[in-house]
């Protein structure tokens, strides 16, 4: 299964990087949701800004950690 590496931009110009297999759930998530990251709940809206597709979940934890 592919994953996604993203990083958003929060309302207040911070960043933050996660993954996914969902992106727009985990966008809208980010956004509308209770169950987001902590981070974002209180920084929004967040804005989509960069994705890169990995091959698996494992790859995508290994490169959102080298952007961090």
């Amino acid at each position: 299964m592919k994953y996604i590496v993203y990083i958003v931009e929060c309302a207040d110009k911070t960043l933050y990087t996660g993954c996914t297999n969902d992106l727009t759930k985990r966008i809208h998530t980010h956004n509308y949701g209770v169950a987001g990251a902590k981070y974002t709940r209180s920084r929004r809206p967040v804005v989509l800004v960069y994705t890169e597709v990995m091959p698996n979940k494992k790859r995508a934890l290994r490169r959102e950690a080298e952007i961090k």
